[in-house]
């Protein structure tokens, strides 16, 4: 048995896997997930299929789910993040990632209508981020510099972004260890390819701004998993997203949620999600700034 933050899970045999809830809070992402996977599947993205889905509480107390195995390891099970021949390696599955999301985020509440359990998210309003800052400052957590410098930062990211985006379905958790991966061509840390496998783990799924798919994933994958998105046709230069607004949405996104991580900074020891830590997204958003990003993202900073 291997256990989720969400779900127990068994292997049966090497083809099926079964996932039950650990509580009966749990549920309900286990009621979204069986009412997504088939629509994300029919959409032609790389997800494991729905075998089974069982909510009569006959068999166990709480419903339950048989899916299809895809091959392969998580993401985050891989040593060397961002750094030297892995680095390449897994930029090339964060560009494969993206592909899918573009066929992903061709769903729309239009096109499937309701879909049990998932549900609508706003973006924040305009002021939402300064209110952030004078929030921390306030509280003692940023010096005034810091926090007129962060004012500033949010204002120019607000000129590059032109209004709001209709809603699409968003998987709404694409990190290292939602992503499943086969090495070819050597094994293990030597492997000379990485394919993707399988996206899984829809418990977040939700109708939103297609942008706030990108804010789960360390900020240096996102650029190969953006080109991937345009190669697949989403990320329109039409509408609302031009020049560059789509970065600059993304940052405001991963900064808004770094900072937000200040007014709760408890860590969460055993946690393998990148951000557990609580100063892991300012630190990554440090990390992909010091490292000479491509245009335009260091013309954002």
């Amino acid at each position: 048995m291997e256990s989720g933050v969400a779900n127990r899970v068994w292997l049966l045999g090497p083809d099926l896997v079964l996932r039950v809830p650990r509580t009966e809070a749990s549920v309900a992402d286990l009621v979204k997930e069986a009412a997504v996977i088939p629509v994300a599947r029919a959409a032609g993205v790389l997800t494991p299929a729905l075998v089974t889905f069982d909510d009569s509480r006959t068999d166990v107390d709480v419903p339950y789910m048989v899916l299809e195995r895809a091959p392969g390891v998580d993401l985050a099970g891989r040593h060397g993040i961002g750094a030297g021949a892995e680095g390449v390696l897994r930029e090339g599955v964060f560009r494969e990632v993206g592909r899918e999301l573009a066929r992903l985020h061709r769903v729309t509440p239009a096109g499937v209508g309701e879909l049990a359990g998932v549900p609508v998210e706003y973006d924040p309003d305009a002021g939402a981020p300064h209110r952030l800052v004078d929030g921390l400052l306030a509280d003692g957590m940023l010096d005034a510099e810091a926090a007129r410098w962060l004012r500033g930062w949010f204002d120019r990211l607000a000129e590059r972004i032109a209004g709001g985006a209709s809603r699409v379905l968003v998987h709404g958790d694409i990190a290292p260890q939602n992503l499943l991966v086969t090495p070819g061509a050597g094994s293990g840390s030597h492997a000379r390819t990485l394919t993707l496998t399988g996206i899984v783990d829809w418990g977040d799924a939700m109708w939103a701004d297609p942008a706030v798919e990108f804010a789960k994933t360390p900020l240096w994958g996102v650029p190969a998993m953006l080109d991937g998105y345009r190669e697949g046709g989403g990320a329109s230069e039409d509408g609302p997203y031009d020049s560059y607004a789509w970065e600059a949405r993304v940052l405001r996104y991963h900064l808004t949620w770094a900072l937000a991580r200040l007014k709760n900074p408890a860590p969460v020891p055993g946690e393998r999600h990148w951000t557990a830590p609580p100063a892991a997204r300012l630190l990554g958003i440090l990390r992909f700034f010091a490292s000479s990003p491509p245009e335009p993202w260091s013309g954002l900073a």
